[in-house]
């Protein structure tokens, strides 16, 4: 079974807390230490990174498909520790990382896709989204900023959205990385306990913590309504940040893999000039 099945959420997808500590691809048999392991794995993920990075060029050169890796999560879910470790080998010509933020309010006097459109990648090049026009269902409807019935059509505007990319050329890879409550509470206190980390750290994320159980269900929720054929949720489990980085090069490396990437055709008349 290809790692994309098994990771998969489906129109059947339920949000367990347990199944943040999921580590599918760790061989639990070895009787390694936690510390071998994870070496293997940080291994494993530069393995699977540098083929990235090769098939990243020929994607480039080649200039016919895009691709969109969308990352979701919880706050300290690992959004920028995955792009941090997962595409340092590749050259940042063909690359392209975006971070949503709170919308401006030029963005809130237009349609909630506005701001998105400007940024999906362009043929050759890999985007990322950390976070995405997904927060525009979560945050809002968590928040009560929309009603069930705007929230539904905002499943269906992303819907449409999405297949009018994927019909265009993209390849989309949505990502939820799940983490379970008591792993982001010590990731927060390890912020706060770093001087060097507290500038990560904003109050407004405890906060959000309190609506812990609204955001699952939101999750959930969105997760089934926007699953499709064309662009389905894969959800990693994300309590390991080494297993969640061997998954998502793993699954990425697949992808790409059956994109069947290559250089161009050599042009027989380049072949011919003589530099002097």
């Amino acid at each position: 079974m290809k790692l994309r099945e098994r990771l998969r959420a489906g129109k059947n997808f339920k949000l367990r807390e347990e199944d943040a500590d999921d580590k599918p691809l760790r061989d639990k048999s070895n009787g390694d230490s936690k510390a071998a392991t994870k070496d293997e794995e940080r291994a494993a993920t530069e393995l699977a990174s540098g083929q990235i990075a090769a098939l990243q060029e020929m994607l480039y050169a080649q200039r016919k498909h895009k691709v969109l890796l969308v990352l979701q999560g919880m706050d300290t879910a690992g959004k920028d520790g995955t792009i941090t470790a997962l595409f340092q080998a590749i050259n940042p010509m063909g690359l392209r990382a975006v971070g949503f933020k709170a919308p401006s309010p030029i963005e809130l006097a237009h349609d909630f896709l506005w701001r998105i459109h400007p940024h999906v990648p362009v043929p050759g090049e890999i985007a990322i989204f950390n976070r995405s026009h997904y927060e525009d269902v979560l945050i809002t409807s968590v928040q009560g900023m929309i009603d069930d019935k705007e929230c539904k059509r905002r499943y269906q505007h992303i819907i449409d959205f999405e297949r009018m990319l994927v019909e265009t050329g993209t390849q989309i890879i949505k990502i939820f990385l799940h983490i379970s409550k008591d792993e982001q509470r010590a990731r927060l206190q390890a912020r706060i306990d770093d001087p060097n980390k507290q500038w990560k750290f904003d109050p407004n994320d405890l906060e959000q913590r309190k609506k812990w159980d609204d955001y699952q269900q939101a999750y959930q929720r969105t997760i089934v309504a926007t699953d499709t054929e064309q662009a389905p949720w894969y959800v990693i489990p994300a309590n390991s940040k080494t297993h969640r980085n061997l998954l998502i090069s793993t699954l990425l490396l697949e992808i790409l893999q059956d994109l069947n990437l290559r250089y161009p055709d050599p042009q027989p008349d380049v072949g011919k000039i003589k530099v002097v």
